[in-house]
């Protein structure tokens, strides 16, 4: 649990981070980058219906009054965070560190599976309070969501698809149509993400056993060998 939580806040810095080199450009204050550092904390924690502004305030160590002249309401300051306007930074920041298991060649479509698997649990251990914030947000903000897809999901969905054309060219995927593929592989990676990081997080998890079970479950399904040969 320590280590998390350590990755967690080593993930918070980083996006700060990134928020520092904007502020060269965008001229962000050091009172606007604590509001901004406190809206994350608190956006994550609560969400965004039960975020206050005073709260917000309150952690930034500013008066309530500061946070409207920067925002003049709270979800201009939540879409800040994680809108339109970060489009520069969000699909680069998401898919960092991404791209080494889109693009590099597998021998198996399971030893992909394991990598994107590993790679994203990664991931979302140390931006957990980002990615929270966009689980909880995306339904309710119809400019985030749009943001997300074009600069995200536009991105992975073509080298996805590359990839799973290309072990289904080998026959080691099922000849169903790859959208549908994409579908099932990436609601089962983030349905594990979820109940791991979000649902469970106290429960003692063994990751390297639940990785491989939730890839035997992609790869062969869950029923027993008994139907698996009167299906054959």
């Amino acid at each position: 649990m320590q280590k998390n939580k350590a990755a967690e806040q080593q993930g918070q810095e980083e996006w700060i981070a990134e928020l520092l080199t904007l502020s060269e450009e965008q001229k962000m204050t050091p009172k606007q980058l604590a509001i901004l550092q406190a809206g994350i904390e608190i956006f994550s924690e609560k969400g965004y219906a039960a975020a206050s502004t005073s709260e917000i305030a309150q952690r930034a160590g500013v008066a309530e009054g500061t946070i409207f002249r920067y925002y003049k309401t709270k979800k201009e300051l939540l879409l800040s965070i994680v809108s339109p306007a970060m489009a520069k930074m969000i699909a680069p920041f998401v898919l960092r560190n991404f791209g080494g298991v889109l693009d590099v060649p597998f021998e198996s479509y399971e030893a992909f599976l394991r990598a994107f698997m590993v790679n994203r649990l990664e991931f979302a251990r140390k931006n957990f309070k980002i990615l929270r914030i966009f689980v909880q947000e995306i339904p309710f903000q119809p400019v985030l969501r749009e943001q997300f897809i074009e600069n995200v999901m536009n991105n992975i969905l073509e080298r996805v698809t590359n990839i799973t054309d290309h072990f289904k060219e080998k026959g080691e995927v099922a000849g169903v149509p790859t959208p549908s593929i994409i579908r099932f592989t990436i609601s089962s990676v983030i349905g594990y993400l979820l109940a791991r990081l979000l649902l469970m997080p106290d429960k003692d998890w063994d990751d390297e056993a639940e990785i491989n079970l939730t890839i035997e479950f992609m790869l062969h399904g869950i029923s027993g060998p008994a139907i698996r040969r009167e299906n054959q």
